[in-house]
């Protein structure tokens, strides 16, 4: 799936010149937790947040409590920019600058490393320069929950065929059991051998509940053996 499959097309927006009550009042009433911020051409400037909102002056939130060692790694200009984060009036000086965005073409697992490895909630949809949607965390469990419930196959895969597939599926993971043995019997797969962790061993179950024809998992492992003084 791609980001278009899936992104809210009907996008609410702000401009720079916006008040930060204005976009307060913006994310309260329509219940969501951050808008794009557009220039008069349609392009995406900035984002505003929750969290670009939750240390203000006017909440009495705008005090940052640090430790004794971060006051002295805090410079001057760190502090006047987070003077400015907390007072400011206008959306221009309090959103977030370096916007990440995708395409309508990206690929959802990539919008999903994006998110996650920017712990960010929402990516902006452009095309041509232009915002065409916003895509968010919420959109992507909602396409989980639209996906239809997967019928339970008919087909019945030999143990030689289920052995196979797994091992396939095992293939160049780091975390899958290369040198140990894996034997199914009667449907049944039985895990031996020694593993580095019991992540590895629960992995490899999942992996094989996932094939048709398996009746269950039998952990037969050992743990690895550590070397006394280590």
């Amino acid at each position: 799936m791609r980001a278009s499959d899936v992104m809210s097309s009907t996008v609410i927006s702000v401009t720079p010149d916006a008040t930060v009550r204005e976009v307060a009042r913006i994310l309260a009433d329509n219940g969501i937790s951050g808008v794009p911020v557009l220039d008069p051409d349609g392009r995406v400037v900035g984002m505003i947040s929750e969290g670009d909102l939750l240390r203000r002056s006017e909440l009495g939130t705008d005090e940052r409590f640090r430790t004794s060692w971060l006051e002295l790694l805090w410079s001057a200009s760190h502090e006047a920019r987070d003077y400015i984060k907390t007072h400011a009036a206008k959306v221009s000086d309090v959103m977030s600058r370096e916007v990440v965005a995708v395409q309508p073409d990206t690929p959802l697992g990539e919008v999903a490393s994006i998110l996650e490895t920017r712990r960010i909630k929402r990516v902006p949809v452009v095309e041509a320069g232009r915002l065409v949607g916003i895509l968010s965390r919420a959109n992507l469990v909602q396409a989980l929950a639209s996906l239809p419930e997967t019928p339970a196959s008919n087909v019945m895969l030999s143990d030689a065929e289920i052995r196979a597939m797994l091992m396939g599926e095992l293939a160049g993971r780091k975390w899958s059991f290369a040198g140990r043995n894996i034997v199914v019997v009667d449907g049944v797969v039985h895990l031996w051998g020694v593993f580095h962790s019991i992540e590895a061993v629960e992995a490899v179950r999942v992996a094989a509940q996932d094939i048709p024809g398996v009746r269950r998992v039998e952990d037969h492992t050992e743990p690895y053996p550590v070397m006394p003084g280590i």
